[in-house]
């Protein structure tokens, strides 16, 4: 990513812009210091593009972690449930 000075930037706006679109991305410093980012417009990107561009949405990796190979919790036997129902239905 290139960068050029905020004097330069005012100085030479329209070689910086020429730059920006050659390399895309522009970082303008202030005393050495990063503080703007320039970038190309890109026009009517995809929502969720524009979102991870802004840093508001990570793409889910292309490798997710596994599914466990049975679901935990507790395990209820048939008398549990009935149980759990005649609870229900006295609530009502």
């Amino acid at each position: 990513m290139d960068r050029v000075s905020k004097r330069d930037l005012n100085q030479h706006t329209a070689s910086v812009l020429d730059r920006v679109i050659e390399t895309g991305d522009v970082v303008v410093t202030e005393r050495g210091v990063p503080r703007w980012r320039v970038s190309p417009f890109q026009g009517q990107d995809a929502p969720l593009g524009r979102m991870e561009h802004d840093g508001r949405y990570t793409p889910p990796t292309p490798t997710p972690a596994p599914w466990p190979s049975s679901p935990g919790g507790p395990k209820y036997t048939d008398a549990d449930v009935d149980a759990l129902f005649d609870e229900m239905h006295g609530d009502h």
